[in-house]
Formats: structure tokens, sequence, C-alpha cells
């Protein structure tokens, strides 16, 4: 009797004791979480001001770069420096600029605003990595991208002008081309999309390819309104459809060219302080010199293509008694992307011409410096 009343005396001791240490444990736990939180309140802060002053010193030296940058080339256009000097000089700032725009320095200068399209997607969201090799890898997401949309963008067109041949009777069905038309929609956005994040991390992407994807985006859109079908003659109907068709297989195979060997060229300027980590290859902004053989002749045809697909749709728009809308605003668009991809190919060369001309001239002052060094 003893024992059993000594078991049940201790059973409300042994719970009592449970509840206690359970309640110590607990509020153990919400003091060091509170230490933490001070803690990391007082991290934070530190960090917060230590950013701020190192931010304030990064402007300083972008400006103090930007600056010197413009008195070395005013200094050596008025050939108040040597030539050599100058290159010397100039070398320097490159790697100034390097250390400022590729490093862990360019997280600390200030972003650029988002711009129209990003806030009309995404609103004023925050898309810039803190961390260099974020910034990395959203431009190593941006090439896969690529690489994987060419071979779509090329094969799209192939299969349809391919089912027309042999199954349709040579004419196409309206739902696979609003299928494709779709398609190009999301893969004109989705670029623009990357591109404009690309920008804000510091990318070194021409405005006016951007604003070719725009251009391309409301083409596409107004296509997707464009009926081709309810003629008495579909083939007639269908022919801006055809050599649209026909230019985007050859634009496919550009796309490949390009994807292939400016992507190797762009490594090698990188590996050799040429360009930025950062920087991407589209359009027509590298290549290699065997390329210009290839690429820069068929990048010449699918501009002329494109913009006598242009200039058929509004003859056409003009002369049919039932023109439609649609017809002339993607003959306009198709023009004005003919017209600026020119102009950019055009100017791209002129610079290429430049640089290789400035090279030549560097290789033969040190070839008369070292023979000089022997005579003497």
């Amino acid at each position: 009797m003893a024992s059993d009343g000594g078991a049940t005396e201790g059973e409300p001791k042994g719970g009592k004791e449970l509840e206690e240490s359970v309640a110590d444990r607990v509020a153990s736990l919400v003091e060091s979480c509170r230490l933490l939180q001070e803690a990391a309140s007082s991290h934070s802060s530190r960090w917060q001001h230590e950013t701020d002053a190192l931010s304030k010193q990064a402007v300083t030296h972008v400006n103090t770069l930007k600056k010197l940058q413009g008195d070395v080339n005013s200094a050596s256009e008025k050939d108040e420096i040597n030539q050599q000097t100058a290159e010397k000089l100039e070398e320097e700032l490159y790697r100034a600029r390097t250390m400022l725009y590729d490093g862990d320095v360019a997280s600390l200068l200030p972003a650029k605003a988002n711009g129209f399209f990003l806030r009309m997607l995404l609103g004023p969201a925050n898309v810039r990595a803190t961390r260099k090799d974020g910034r990395y890898k959203v431009k190593e997401e941006y090439n896969a991208y690529r690489d994987r949309t060419a071979v779509m963008f090329l094969a799209f067109p192939v299969i349809l002008l391919v089912l027309k041949n042999r199954i349709w009777n040579g004419c196409f069905p309206a739902l696979p081309v609003q299928v494709y038309q779709a398609w190009l929609l999301f893969f004109y956005t989705s670029l623009a999309l990357r591109e404009n994040i690309l920008r804000v991390n510091g990318s070194d992407i021409r405005p006016w390819w951007v604003y070719h994807h725009y251009c391309a985006m409301v083409m596409a859109l107004v296509s997707l309104t464009w009926g081709i079908q309810g003629h008495p003659s579909c083939i007639r109907k269908q022919q801006g459809v055809r050599l649209f068709l026909g230019w985007a297989v050859m634009q496919g195979v550009a796309m490949l060219l390009q994807n292939r060997y400016q992507r190797q060229r762009l490594y090698t300027r990188i590996a050799l302080g040429k360009a930025g980590r950062m920087d991407v290859v589209w359009g027509e902004t590298a290549g290699v010199k065997g390329q210009l053989w290839v690429l820069y002749p068929l990048l010449f045809i699918l501009q002329g293509f494109q913009f006598f697909i242009g200039i058929l749709l509004l003859k056409t728009a003009v002369l049919e008694d039932e023109s439609e809308w649609q017809m002339v605003v993607c003959g306009l668009l198709l023009i004005l992307m003919a017209v600026g991809n020119f102009v950019n190919t055009v100017a791209t060369l002129i610079t290429k011409a430049k640089i290789k001309s400035k090279m030549k001239k560097q290789g033969k002052q040190v070839l008369q410096r070292m023979t000089s060094k022997k005579i003497a």
C-alpha cells in the first residue's frame, strides 16, 4: 500500500518537473532568438553602413575613370602624348574598368532603372543580381536559351513548308500558321525580357537589338489577327506567308552560325581582356575572319529579302481592293527592321575595320622599335 501511495504521489511531481523543464527550454529558445535577432540587426546595420561607404567610393572611381579616359583621348588626338604612351594608358584604364564593372565592385554601383518593358511585365521588382556569379548565371542561361530556340526557329518554318507541299495541297491551314506566330510572339517577348535583365546587370547589348525584338513582338501580335484564308486564290493570299517562312529558314541558319562561331570568339576576347564577362553576342557584334565570307553575305541577303517582303506587302495592300490593315503594319515593320539591321551591320564592319587598322599600325610601330634596337 505504501509503495502504491508513493507512486501515486510521484506522478504529479514528475509531470510538474517535465512542465517546468519544457517551459525553461522554450524560454531559453526565445531568449536565444532575441539575441540572434539583435546580432543580425547589428550586422545588417554595419553591413549597410559599409556598403554605402564602398558604393560612394565606387561611384567616385567610375567618375574618375571617365574623366581620365576623356583626358587620354583628348591628349592623344592633339598629339600631346606619344602613341605608345597613350596605348599603355588605355590598357591600364581598361584594367581599371574591368575591375569596376566585372568584379564584386559592380554590385556596389547604382543599379540601372528598370525600363518600361520590365516595369510593364514585372513592376518595380529588383532584377539585379547582387553577386557576380549570379550575374554570370543569368548570362549563361540567356546563351543556353538562344541555343535551344535557334533550332526551333529553323525547324518550325521548315516543317510548315514541307507539310504545305506534301499534305495541304499548297495552301496553309490557319491554325498551324497561328501557332507558329504565337510561338514567335513568345520567343521575341522572352528574348526582350532576358536582354532587359542582362542590361540591368551590366551587359553591353546594343539598344537596337532590343528595339528590334520589340518590333518583332508587335509584328507577331498583329499577324495573329491576320486571316490567311477566305480568298478565292489562297496561293496569292498566302504569298507573304510563304516568303516570310523562307526568310525565317535563312534566319534560323544564320542564328545557328552566330551561336556556334561568335560564342567562341567572345570567349577568346574575354580571355584576352578585350570584352567583359557580362558581354553577350547578338546580331553582328563579333566574328572571326573566315566568317566574313559566309556569315556577313548571308546577313546582307537576309536584310535585303526582309526589305523586299516589306515592300511586297505594302504594294499588295495598295493594289488589292480588299487589303487588310495587318498587311500595311507588317510591311512597315519589316522595312524598319531590315533598315535597322543593315545600318547596325555596316556600323559593326566599320568598327572592325578601324580596330584592324589600329592593330596593324601598332604592329608596324613595334616592328620599327625592334629594328631600331637591333641597329643600335
